[in-house]
């Protein structure tokens, strides 16, 4: 018989083991319960667009804890080679869920989800997923941003009525400039947007609109809005992603005395232009991203939680589920009575919906001058995709250079 010592030492053993293996055992389906996500940026949190994920990153960090682990890389570009070597690195650390940020990101993304089945790739502003191969691990979204640049275009138009009914400017003098990045259907969509909300204030406006050739260059944009002021434009609008045209506002103002206003995207520009800039709207992508981690941490699919009005794996909303907002109000230049329309028109959009893109007007495809488009019918915007798509030209009264 054994000994009273070996027994208790054999018994001492047998209990460490058993800790040992069992708190393995543990922090291995501790681990398994971690859902890893990465994100792919263009660009940096310098930048308001990236700055607006990278926000919504950060929200999903306090809001799940430890429950996610979270990877990012910066500053990739739109280079396919520098996004598909990010995601191998996010896919080999383990990594479920890729968002994609950059619409330039879509072509590889989607290869990148054929080749790994297993993790799900959410596309920002994307336009793929519908198209072949439909992938059920491509998830594209996008809020309805026309709906916020028609809202801002209200603004603006009754900032012009009230610059007409002091004196400041002639009813023919409304004219808008817009700082445009590339002639894709997204700018295109918005800055129609905005201009058909200033017309159901001013129907004798007119807009002129140049592009950049680049999403995020300050000099350029600011240079571009230059321009468009010293063409008399009294309101000037963006889909860039710098200042740059806010500061020239400012300083057009401010140091050459010219009767001229701002409205921004993607973040309040009050700060670099406190009295010329009217308001900015921008896409809150918190609410698609948190539905989306929410549902693979709940072993579900991303549509189920995240309810979307298309069938398959894409995504939109607008103010109807708060994935539109209007900020950087600037109270103290606004005309009276803005703030009390702005609530009109949005509890219009959450409620009954507005059509936007409608009127007497003919819009041109610029890539194809035989697709045209009589706005007497309404053009429904994001009716079949979440990215836009209205990409036609109104003729004689918005001019593109």
């Amino acid at each position: 018989m054994l000994n009273k010592y070996v027994i208790t030492t054999i018994t001492s053993l047998f209990f460490v083991l058993l800790m040992f293996f069992g708190v393995q055992l543990f922090s291995k389906n501790e681990m398994e319960e971690v859902l890893k996500v990465g994100f792919i940026y263009n660009a940096d949190t310098a930048t308001a667009y990236t700055n607006n994920f990278a926000r919504t990153q950060t929200e999903l960090e306090d809001y799940f804890g430890d429950k996610i682990k979270v990877y990012a890389k910066y500053n990739l570009g739109e280079v396919e080679a520098n996004v598909g070597d990010a995601i191998e690195y996010f896919v080999a650390q383990g990594c479920r869920l890729i968002f994609a940020v950059s619409y330039g990101h879509g072509a590889v993304v989607k290869k990148m989800a054929e080749k790994y089945p297993q993790v799900h790739f959410c596309h920002a502003t994307g336009d793929l997923a519908d198209t072949e191969p439909v992938l059920p691990n491509y998830h594209a979204f996008m809020g309805r941003i026309h709906e916020g640049r028609y809202v801002c275009g209200i603004i603006a138009g009754m900032k012009l009525e009230e610059l007409i009914n002091q004196g400041k400017i002639k009813r023919s003098e409304a004219k808008i400039g817009y700082v445009g990045a590339f002639s894709y259907a997204e700018v295109i969509s918005g800055y129609t947007a905005f201009f058909l909300g200033v017309r159901s204030i001013i129907p004798e406006a007119q807009m002129l609109v140049r592009y950049t050739g680049t999403w995020s260059n300050h000099v350029i944009e600011k240079k571009c809005a230059e321009g468009l002021i010293n063409e008399g434009c009294v309101i000037i609008s963006q889909h860039s992603d710098t200042a740059g045209p806010a500061i020239a506002c400012e300083e057009a103002s401010v140091k050459g005395g010219k009767t001229v206003f701002h409205v921004g995207y993607n973040q309040s520009m009050i700060d670099v232009a406190p009295t010329t800039s009217l308001v900015s709207s921008r896409i809150n992508w918190t609410p698609y991203m948190m539905g989306a981690v929410q549902a693979l941490l709940e072993g579900k699919e991303i549509e189920k939680v995240v309810k979307s009005p298309y069938k398959g794996t894409d995504a939109a909303a607008g103010f109807d589920r708060s994935w539109i907002e209007i900020i950087g109000i600037n109270r103290l230049i606004l005309a009276e009575g803005t703030l009390e329309e702005v609530e009109k028109i949005v509890s219009r959009f959450k409620n009954d919906g507005i059509s936007v893109f409608q009127g007497n007007y003919t819009g041109v495809n610029p890539f194809d001058e035989s697709d045209t488009w009589d706005l007497r019918k309404p053009f429904i915007e994001c009716e079949k995709r979440s990215a836009p798509s209205f990409c036609y030209v109104l003729k004689d009264v918005i001019e593109v250079q």
